[in-house]
């Protein structure tokens, strides 16, 4: 049996699954064409145009270049990313419905009681695909030009530092969060329904600070209208050397990240798992990624479907605290 055979009628014998896990082992099964017979469908839980969605059109465009079939996106924007993932957990497991998860399919479990799916027991992970950093931008104008001077505005004025976000719980939120846990601070939250507005604000004088995105501020930062003062990566960027992270700046210990990373609905056989994983690992490593990681400020990485598990796992956990010590619902 091939592996495009394999692919579409795994789900009706075991004896099937055992023989895609068998091809799957050896070097040259991919020699067998690609795996499935019909356009495949990556779910994005937000609307066309933002970053998820290009990081999500260009790993569908270079997976079909390998798959063999089209990989249409499939836009379903609602409810801080829980329509579209709900939409796939309700999927047929059968390789040809996936997610393109973020943040928000860690953060969620703990933002919302009534969850319409379980983050772990209705989703298979298939594989991480990148990682992005925030950026720390304030007002040319304002007097804080470090981290250390945000610390000392924050507690000189209590609750009186405003920080801009995009929406309760979003990445630019809980590095707020974060950052008023471990500095001892108390910045306030200024929630807008989306970057662009709360950026507006910012550059207008009306907020204080943000945590944004590289893709949000870049350009920006370059033409004088914000100033960056750090990253809120483990490391330094190479995209902003120059710029310290916040745990150099005065916070030790200190990093949040975003994420990216596709998951199939649970039950999906492992076979069909390991043959879109590779597919997502050759995407990443493709020139059309190389130009994104500039674009979106990416850090791009393609680990195995276990790896990705635990790593989700570690952010929900890590971010639990956070959303509980700060008292923040989506209810």
């Amino acid at each position: 049996m091939t592996m495009r055979a394999a692919y579409c009628k795994i789900r009706t014998s075991p004896l099937l699954a055992l023989a895609v896990l068998v091809l799957a082992a050896f070097p040259g099964s991919r020699a067998a064409g690609p795996c499935p017979e019909r356009p495949l469908r990556i779910v994005v839980p937000f609307a066309p145009g933002g970053g998820t969605d290009a990081i999500a059109r260009t790993l569908a465009q270079e997976m079909a270049q390998d798959l063999g079939v089209s990989v249409i996106i499939e836009n379903k924007p609602g409810a801080e990313t829980i329509i579209g993932t709900q939409a796939v957990a309700a999927s047929a497991p059968d390789g040809y419905t996936l997610l393109m998860g973020t943040f928000s399919h860690a953060v969620n479990i703990s933002l919302s009681a009534k969850l319409p799916y379980d983050p772990h027991k209705d989703f298979a992970p298939v594989a991480l695909i990148a990682r992005s950093f925030n950026i720390v931008v304030v007002n040319p104008k304002s007097a804080i030009r470090t981290i250390a001077d945000l610390i000392a505005a924050a507690k000189a004025s209590p609750e009186k530092i405003t920080f801009g976000t995009f929406g309760v719980g979003t990445s630019a939120h809980l590095a707020g969060e974060l950052f008023n846990t471990m500095a001892k601070v108390k910045l306030t939250a200024v929630p807008y329904k989306g970057a662009a507005p709360a950026i507006t604000d910012l550059i207008s004088g009306q907020i204080d600070v943000m945590f944004t995105t590289v893709a949000s501020a870049a350009s920006l930062v370059e033409s004088g209208q914000l100033r960056a003062i750090a990253v809120t990566s483990a490391e330094r960027s190479p995209a902003f050397p120059q710029l310290p992270t916040v745990a150099e700046a005065g916070v030790p210990g200190y990093a949040a990240e975003s994420w990216y990373g596709l998951f199939a609905p649970a039950g999906t056989p492992v076979g069909i798992i390991g043959r879109l994983n590779k597919s997502a690992a050759l995407a990443v490593r493709s020139e059309a990624f190389r130009k994104l990681i500039v674009n979106e400020g990416l850090v791009t990485v393609a680990l195995p479907p276990e790896e990705f598990d635990r790593y989700v796992r570690g952010e929900e956990e890590r971010w639990r605290r956070v959303i509980r010590d700060a008292g923040i619902s989506v209810e």
